[in-house]
């Protein structure tokens, strides 16, 4: 990869908290905790899987960036979904945590130098590892949620019978 798409990678990653506070603002409250069907997310979920994977994820990129060959585990993100009292989290609270982590990553992104971005890893679901393919998969991680839960506002509007409701 080319430092040209790198850096559109990297703002894209940058601006993936203003994207989901984008697809937020169009999430009627009563809207927050459906779910399209039993075994998808409400929005409310989402946000939260958000917050809990950008830690996750953040400190993949810095093992990538500093060790030997790491090892990166996979995180059972529907487990984490599970956890008592889940539902009842503040979302304010995790997108604080999105916006900050982002943040503080897009920083150290910029300062690597060429040399991390060969490194590899080991990761225990995906095998092969690089910097490059971290930034590939979370430059669109969020952008995906914030669709996702676009799709879900359209879906609840549909469910609803609003169908013909802007917004």
């Amino acid at each position: 990869m080319d430092a040209t798409r790198r850096n559109a990678l990297i703002e894209k990653y940058e601006v993936g908290p203003v994207r989901l506070h984008e697809a937020l603002a169009g999430v009627p409250p009563q809207a927050m905790h459906w779910r399209p069907a039993s075994d998808q997310w409400s929005v409310h979920e989402i946000v939260w899987h958000c917050a809990d994977v950008e830690p996750v994820v953040s400190g993949r990129i810095r093992y990538l960036a500093v060790e030997e060959s790491p090892t990166i585990i996979g995180l059972d993100q529907e487990a984490w979904a599970r956890l008592p009292g889940y539902a009842d989290l503040p979302v304010d609270v995790a997108l604080d945590v999105v916006a900050a982590t982002r943040a503080a990553t897009a920083v150290l992104l910029r300062a690597l130098p060429e040399e991390t971005w060969s490194r590899e890893g080991h990761h225990t679901e995906m095998g092969r590892y690089t910097p490059e393919m971290w930034l590939q998969i979370y430059a669109r991680h969020l952008h995906g949620h914030a669709d996702q839960i676009e799709s879900n506002v359209r879906l609840w509007r549909h469910a609803e019978g609003e169908d013909n409701v802007s917004g």
